[in-house]
């Protein structure tokens, strides 16, 4: 079968390797059919995986497939069935992952792609209880943008900040994956959306969707725009993913009491930040990472239900590499997605 596999920071190789065995018991194997680009992998592309790793590693954190064979045991998915993958190997036995909390594994093997072989290949075979089948009305390339990109604004939005209908928002980088994706889910449901990007383009983007506020940033501070539209009250929850550079201005768009949810630190890992407004205000900052089985199935059905992810470009498997130069270069609006 195929497989991308990157030998060195930057070095990415579409090879031939062996097919997976036939799958063990509690095992499916998987047909990939399409796999979701992220930031995660533009980090793993440049070296930065934060943990030991062995090369060549199949790339790829986020994708979409069809069953293709089951071992023994298997009892809630069958040859034929579409199923988008969990990126990470949880153990499954822990009392995060008994208790649906997937994300906060205590014994995780690694993040696929990024730590162990992922799913840029023809064929993988996964754990049953790691994935998750995919309602008839959506997509495959639909179907890979779950597990990541609206798996994980679902679980900051929603489990997290809370968000409530009505409420307003601040999603900041409105043309990003997440960033759309986070639009579209708390337009769903009536809040108001102020949101941030980085030229007029996006802007009008941003509007179609359904954001209420653009900011370009490159033009205004976008911390005195959203208090000049709030009338300095401020939104309820910050949509956070950017980092360092927008972290404090982020805080200071919060009303009294807000909520800010972040899982992301683009531009820089390392701020400071003014404690006494912390507590004086009474924000409440929620760090956020990944979603748990129960975020994946819900962002399915919304898009079962019309809720679909913006796709920005759809690239050949051969053509990886290129997808990971146009996510850096930030000119995307939407997921970018490679098809097998």
């Amino acid at each position: 079968m195929r497989a991308l596999r990157l030998h060195g920071d930057r070095d990415l190789r579409l090879e031939e390797v062996e097919n997976p065995p036939h799958p063990g018991p509690g095992e499916v194997q998987i047909r990939v059919h399409a796999v979701g680009l992220n930031h995660i992998d533009v980090w793993g592309f440049r070296g930065m995986a934060f943990a030991k790793r062995k090369m060549p590693l199949v790339v790829g954190a986020e994708a979409a497939g069809a069953v293709v064979a089951i071992g023994e045991d298997v009892t809630h998915v069958d040859v034929g069935d579409k199923v988008a993958l969990y990126g990470a190997r949880t153990c499954g036995i822990c009392r995060a992952c008994v208790e649906g909390r997937d994300n906060l594994c205590e014994n995780v093997g690694g993040i696929m792609g990024f730590h162990v072989d992922g799913f840029a290949c023809d064929f993988v075979n996964m754990p049953q209880r790691l994935v998750v089948k995919v309602p008839d009305e959506v997509s495959f390339e639909d179907a890979a943008c779950a597990p990541i990109a609206f798996g994980t604004v679902q679980h900051m939005l929603f489990d997290n900040a809370r968000l409530e209908p009505g409420e307003s928002v601040l999603v900041h980088a409105g043309g990003s994956g997440i960033g759309t994706a986070a639009i579209k889910m708390a337009k769903a449901i009536g809040c108001t959306v102020y949101t941030t990007v980085g030229d007029d383009e996006k802007g009008e983007k941003a509007k179609a969707l359904g954001a209420d506020h653009v900011i370009n940033y490159r033009n205004e501070r976008f911390e005195g725009e959203v208090r000049r539209l709030t009338k300095r009250k401020g939104v309820d929850v910050v949509f956070e993913h950017v980092g360092a550079d927008t972290w404090n201005g982020s805080l200071l768009c919060l009303k009294r009491g807000g909520r800010l949810v972040t899982c992301g630190s683009t531009s820089g890992v390392s701020t400071t930040m003014n404690l006494m407004q912390l507590f004086q205000q009474q924000y409440r900052i929620f760090g956020s990472f990944g979603c748990s089985m129960r975020n994946i199935r819900e962002s399915l059905d919304k898009m079962a239900s019309g809720l679909s992810p913006v796709i920005d470009t759809v690239f050949p498997l051969e053509d990886f590499a290129q997808g990971l130069e146009r996510l850096e270069s930030r000119k995307v609006f939407g997921k970018i997605l490679v098809r097998f």
